[in-house]
């Protein structure tokens, strides 16, 4: 237990680097040191102080709750933070068929003058609800259901388990009174409405901020995944797997997750085994002491005298043995077993807990790369625009240009010069020309009037182009090209439609990431500091776990010799055997040889 006292590894390290604007990519134009997102005003919490209370929680485990609240949201919230040694207690486990066929076990609270009737399943939408609320808190953890064995060795007699009820409802109580005192879930009215016996459970689960919860939480604010009005940039947010690596994690939460993989193998392994194992072995104990206790009992009956008293003293000090025993057994169960399986739960819970802030962190990585894809997507995209329009310059020039020097409209190359570069003997090369012109329109009108019928068909287009691809297009973009040209799609307009969602998608991953950023920073420091807060309540769990323990086996031998202490008089009232004296006898008359007849002859 040394151990887990002196090497914290939930305690904050100051001089640490927490900024993770240092670990990413150039392009990310996010500062991870920016204030996270404001928590809003349901979610604004009141200072605590410490307080005593009942074994467990141990009076170390939470701070109690100041004075200084004064925004009350009900009559619960004011009683939990009166400053007061409050405590929620289950006073009563009933049998039921209210709103059922079949018959529960409903577990009755009080807390303060309120009175409330919840069966485990609503503990368990509570918890669960709680989880969703707070996916960056400790939830503290409610007793195990029953398993299968449970069930097919008791039939159905396992919901009636005496045993079973009377240690759900103290595991329960332990569980109401950690949200009570924990400084931010006992703010919670969600939880008022459970304490308060006027309000409908499913009509609390209807309504918000229940009824506003999110299917996927990471996809939501992380200090508030109810809220209605948070930016539509959480839906482009990546929905990573916990079983996703991460390119620069955070070494704190590595070491937290390693130990808290050391903290669940060993009480989930050696000490529960050990204890349950111990357990039985002081079960055994006491059922064989009653067993012996009952036949000396009966053995007494059977002599007389001071015989029959001492046997009869020994069986009530193997009763009270076994009474003493039982009683051993049932403190064990209480103060050390129960809040050993209880920190088994706890470490699963821690390990959900990073989990989620690994998916945040991964979340994080992946909008930097998908930011990134879509920023170098954009940059090709651009540049095959800018080849784009070079090409077509190039061929717009190529159509101007006939061959051999002639414009598409009959007219020689050098009238597409500007008119102050034509001199004089340009101007009678152009004459001539004009003149072979005129020769050629000649002997086309006598061509036409051979063949009347030729004056109706539209001239020869010639060969079809060359079909030129922008420099720079590989297979792949070249065969895009071509199907768009199949199904009569304009590649320019598709690429230059392209840029613009590319560029309104990079818009949206930026705000993304923004946004991931901050939630990434708030639930680092908000995690960090409640595995803090849980690191005091264990230490201080676990040393009255050890306290109880130590006082229960010295109240157990303080029975027991006291028992045995009142049969050792009457033992001592029993006379001396015949033999006995026969013996002291035969040794003094032989000076110390023991006679052998010394028996026979004592007849």
């Amino acid at each position: 237990m040394e151990t887990f006292q002196d090497e914290n590894p939930f305690e904050t390290e100051p001089s640490r680097p927490r900024q993770l604007s240092e670990q990413s990519s150039d392009i990310s134009v996010v500062d991870v040191s920016l204030p996270s997102s404001p928590p809003q005003p349901a979610r604004t919490f009141s200072p605590s102080s410490d307080g005593q209370g009942r074994p467990f929680p141990s009076p170390g485990s939470g701070p109690r709750h100041s004075t200084s609240k004064n925004d009350y949201c009900c009559l619960r919230d004011r009683w939990l933070h009166s400053g007061e040694d409050v405590e929620i207690l289950i006073i009563d486990a009933q049998k039921t068929t209210v709103n059922a066929s079949s018959p529960y076990i409903t577990y009755v609270i009080r807390a303060g003058t309120a009175e409330a009737r919840h069966r485990y399943s609503e503990f368990e939408s509570l918890r669960l609800n709680l989880v969703k609320l707070y996916p960056t808190l400790i939830i503290p953890p409610i007793p195990s259901k029953q398993t299968i064995g449970d069930y097919a060795v008791k039939q159905g007699k396992a919901k009636e388990d005496t045993a079973m009820i009377a240690r759900r409802k103290r595991m329960l109580q332990t569980f109401l009174n950690r949200i009570g005192r924990h400084p931010i879930l006992s703010n919670e009215h969600v939880f008022h409405r459970f304490l308060d016996g006027e309000v409908s459970w499913t009509e609390v689960l209807h309504s918000p901020p229940i009824s506003n919860l999110p299917k996927n939480i990471l996809k939501a604010p992380s200090h508030n995944p109810t809220d209605t009005n948070a930016s539509l940039a959480y839906a482009a947010l990546p929905n990573p797997s916990v079983a996703h690596p991460l390119r620069n994690p955070d070494q704190r939460f590595l070491d937290s997750e390693a130990f808290t993989n050391k903290f669940a193998a060993h009480l989930g392994g050696p000490m529960e085994k050990v204890t349950r194992r111990s357990m039985k072995r002081w079960s055994d104990f006491a059922q064989d002491h009653q067993e012996l206790g009952a036949t000396l009992n009966g053995f007494s009956l059977n002599e007389d005298g001071p015989l029959s008293i001492a046997i009869e003293k020994t069986g009530q000090a193997v009763d009270a043995t076994s009474m003493s025993t039982t009683r051993l057994l049932q403190e064990l169960e209480q103060n050390y077993a129960e809040p050993l399986h209880e920190y088994t739960q706890f470490a699963s819970i821690i390990k959900k807990l990073l989990a989620y802030r690994h998916q945040k962190h991964v979340q994080y990585e992946m909008t930097q790369d998908a930011l990134e894809a879509k920023k170098e997507a954009l940059e090709e995209l651009e540049k095959s625009e800018r080849e784009a329009r070079r090409l077509d310059e190039a061929l717009g020039k190529g159509r101007v240009t006939g061959p051999g020097g002639t414009s598409a409209g009959g007219g020689d190359l050098s009238t597409s010069a500007p008119p102050r570069m034509q001199s004089a003997g340009d101007e009678a090369e152009e004459t001539e020309a004009e003149g072979g012109a005129g020769k050629v329109a000649e002997s086309e009108v006598t061509e036409r009037q051979r063949d009347p019928y030729s004056s109706y068909l539209p001239p020869h287009p010639g060969p079809n182009p060359v079909k030129r691809r922008a420099p720079g297009m590989g297979f792949l973009n070249a065969l895009t090209y071509t199907l768009h040209g199949m199904i009569d799609a304009d590649p320019e307009t598709a690429r230059r439609s392209g840029i613009g969602k590319t560029r309104e998608t990079i818009g949206q991953l930026e705000d993304a990431l923004h946004l991931s950023a901050q939630d990434l920073k708030y639930s680092s420091s908000t995690i960090q500091a409640d595995l803090d807060r849980f690191q005091r309540q264990k230490v201080a769990d676990l040393r009255e776990m050890c306290i109880s323990m130590a006082r229960s086996h010295r109240d157990w031998c303080k029975k027991n010799l006291e028992a045995w202490e009142e049969a050792k008089k009457d033992i001592a009232k029993i006379p001396e055997h015949p033999n006995n004296v026969a013996l002291a006898q035969a040794g003094a008359g032989s000076a110390g040889k023991r006679d052998s007849t010394a028996t026979i002859n004592g007849r």
